[in-house]
């Protein structure tokens, strides 16, 4: 790469060989014991797969997101994800009712043992301002399908530098010490707190969601750019490609509108350090799980096949220890 040439400009531009595997081309494969593991050429792993059946559990914040207020079920996943070469998943917790934080680590557990669908890990939801938070985290250590603990901070009662207290700061910490990650799911005016609490947790992996909040609709991400670089120098931190296709309006191009937001993650954090995260079915509110791939797939489609392929599968794997 030519020196004066920014990784962004490099990855606009680099010529592709291997036209098979790039973006938009769909070929027939097979993926053994995976349903409609079908035509998309790069297997995906879903590092951020969602579900909320009702007859389990009821995520008290759907009552007010009415596009998204009604169960979702993995037969319903299969819908939404058929055709796509979704080989594995990794379940994302949804925040659930406090009191039943251990009964869904139960239930991803469950179902991952059972080897019957792609999920094949999980990050569950927490508390870590808590006093109780390590008994609770001390459950996952060892465990080959727990992986990491997240909790939404993007909500009124985690206002800025909540993630910086003392006992927020030691229990993460701790989730270093147990092998196990953690999320950050934040607001994006908010990024420096997140650097700061990964600077201070220097054992702790962290995966950055979402891009790090960023949005179509906001012209002016001069501030994020400059986090999001500054997020990308530790190293302890990888980055989810994921949720911002909801930012863009529906009937929009996503991929035109998300190009620039992307590409600059990436450059951050370089291609090591990337991964595919479907957000179904909060993608729904914009768009579709297929809508999202196909724009990743345009902005992606001047990079190299074994690089797109990092991304959408290969990093996941090596991250999270899949099996």
């Amino acid at each position: 790469m030519n020196p004066n040439t920014s990784r962004r400009d490099f990855l606009k531009q680099s010529a592709t060989a291997g036209a098979g595997l790039l973006a938009g081309s769909l070929v027939e494969l097979e993926a053994e014991g995976v349903p409609n593991a079908k035509s998309h050429a790069i297997p995906i792993v879903d590092t951020h797969q969602h579900l909320w059946d009702f007859r389990k559990f009821r995520p008290p914040w759907l009552s007010s997101e009415p596009k998204l207020n009604k169960s979702t079920t993995m037969e319903d996943y299969y819908k939404a994800t058929a055709g796509l070469n979704v080989v594995k998943t990794v379940y994302m917790e949804v925040d659930v009712a406090q009191k039943q934080q251990m009964e869904e680590a139960q239930w991803v557990t469950e179902v991952c043992k059972a080897h019957n669908t792609p999920m094949v890990a999980g990050v569950v939801s927490c508390r870590p301002a808590l006093p109780s938070f390590g008994d609770y985290a001390r459950h996952f250590k060892g465990s080959p399908y727990i992986k990491g603990t997240r909790q939404v901070l993007q909500v009124p009662e985690a206002p800025k530098g909540f993630c910086l207290r003392p006992q927020y700061v030691k229990n993460i910490q701790l989730l270093g010490e147990l092998g196990l990650t953690f999320d950050i799911c934040i607001r994006p005016e908010e990024l420096s707190d997140g650097i700061k609490l990964a600077q201070l947790c220097p054992n702790t992996r962290f995966i950055l969601d979402h891009c790090g909040n960023a949005s179509a609709r906001n012209p002016h991400q001069e501030q994020w750019e400059r986090d999001i670089a500054d997020f990308g120098q530790q190293p302890n931190v990888v980055c989810k490609i994921s949720g911002i296709i909801k930012t863009v309006k529906p009937g929009w191009n996503a991929g035109k509108e998300l190009e620039s937001i992307i590409l600059h993650v990436i450059e951050s954090f370089g291609t090591e350090r990337v991964m595919f995260g479907g957000d179904w079915p909060v993608c729904n509110v914009s768009s579709s799980f297929r809508g999202w791939v196909e724009a990743l797939d345009w902005i992606l489609r001047n990079m190299k096949p074994e690089e797109q392929r990092k991304i959408y599968h290969d990093n996941a794997v090596r991250f999270y220890g899949l099996k």
